[in-house]
C-alpha cells in the first residue's frame, strides 16, 4: 500500500498476542469497532499491543494510512494513533498545564467551562479526568483512536454527552476508532461493527455488524 495519511484506514494482518490470532481487521476512516468480552479476555492489551506499550506480540502488519508502526518511533506513532486508557495519569499539579493551545479546546463541547483549566487535578472526579483526558489526547489531532472503556467512571448524562462528541468527531475528522466497551447497548449506539474476544484460546476471531443481534 502507498502510505497516505489522508485516507487513514487502519489495517492489522494476522496479529497474534496473549492466546489469540491470527487476527486481522480493517477500520475505515470515519468508522467505529466497538471490542467487547468478558474481564481479562484481552481488549486492553488488544489496545496496548497496536500501541506498541505490550511487546509480547507478533504482526505481518499494522498500519494507519498506509504507514507500518514499525517504520515510525513509538511517541511519534502514538501520537498518531492515540490511545485513551481507562485511567489516565496527570503531571502537574493545574489542568490548564496539561494544555498547549486551551483557546482551540472545546471544554464546552464536554460540559465544562474554561474555568476547568484553573482547577487542582486534585479537585477533579474520575469521571472529569476521563473527560478531560480524552479533549488532552485530541490536541494533537490523531489519525486513529483506540478507547479503553472511557465512559466507565460517568454517570448516564456524561455518557450520552461524551458519546456523541466522539461519534461527531470520529465522522467529521474520518479517522478509524477502535471502542472497548463492557456494555452491549453502547456499542450498538456508537459502533457500526463488533470484535468479541472469547475466552480462552482462538485460532480466529470473526468481526460482525455492531447490530446482527438486534
Amino acid at each position: 500500500m502507498t502510505p497516505d495519511s489522508s485516507t487513514n484506514l487502519l489495517r492489522v494482518q494476522n496479529l497474534r498476542y496473549l492466546e489469540f490470532g491470527p487476527l486481522s481487521f480493517e477500520i475505515a476512516p470515519g468508522e467505529n469497532l466497538g471490542v467487547s468480552g468478558r474481564s481479562g479476555c484481552g481488549k486492553s492489551t488488544l489496545l496496548r499491543v497496536l500501541v506498541d506499550l505490550d511487546a509480547h506480540y507478533t504482526a505481518d502488519e499494522i498500519s494507519l494510512g498506509g504507514i507500518r508502526s514499525q517504520v515510525v518511533p513509538a511517541n511519534q506513532w502514538r501520537q498518531k494513533l492515540a490511545f485513551l486508557p481507562a485511567n489516565s495519569m496527570w503531571w502537574f499539579p493545574t489542568v490548564g498545564e496539561h494544555f498547549s493551545s486551551p483557546e482551540k479546546v472545546p471544554f464546552e463541547e464536554l460540559g465544562f467551562t474554561s474555568k476547568i483549566l484553573e482547577w487542582d487535578v486534585t479537585r477533579l472526579s474520575s469521571g472529569e479526568k476521563q473527560r478531560l483526558a480524552l479533549l488532552r489526547l485530541l490536541q494533537n489531532a490523531p489519525e486513529g483512536l483506540l478507547l479503553d472503556e472511557p465512559t466507565a467512571h460517568l454517570d448516564a448524562e456524561n455518557v450520552a454527552m461524551f458519546e456523541n462528541f466522539i461519534v461527531k468527531y470520529i465522522h467529521e475528522r474520518k479517522i478509524p476508532c477502535l471502542w472497548v466497551s463492557h456494555h452491549p447497548e453502547q456499542i450498538q449506539r456508537v459502533a457500526q461493527r463488533e470484535l468479541c474476544l472469547p475466552e480462552g484460546k482462538c485460532r480466529k476471531i470473526l468481526v460482525e455488524s455492531a447490530h446482527a443481534h438486534d
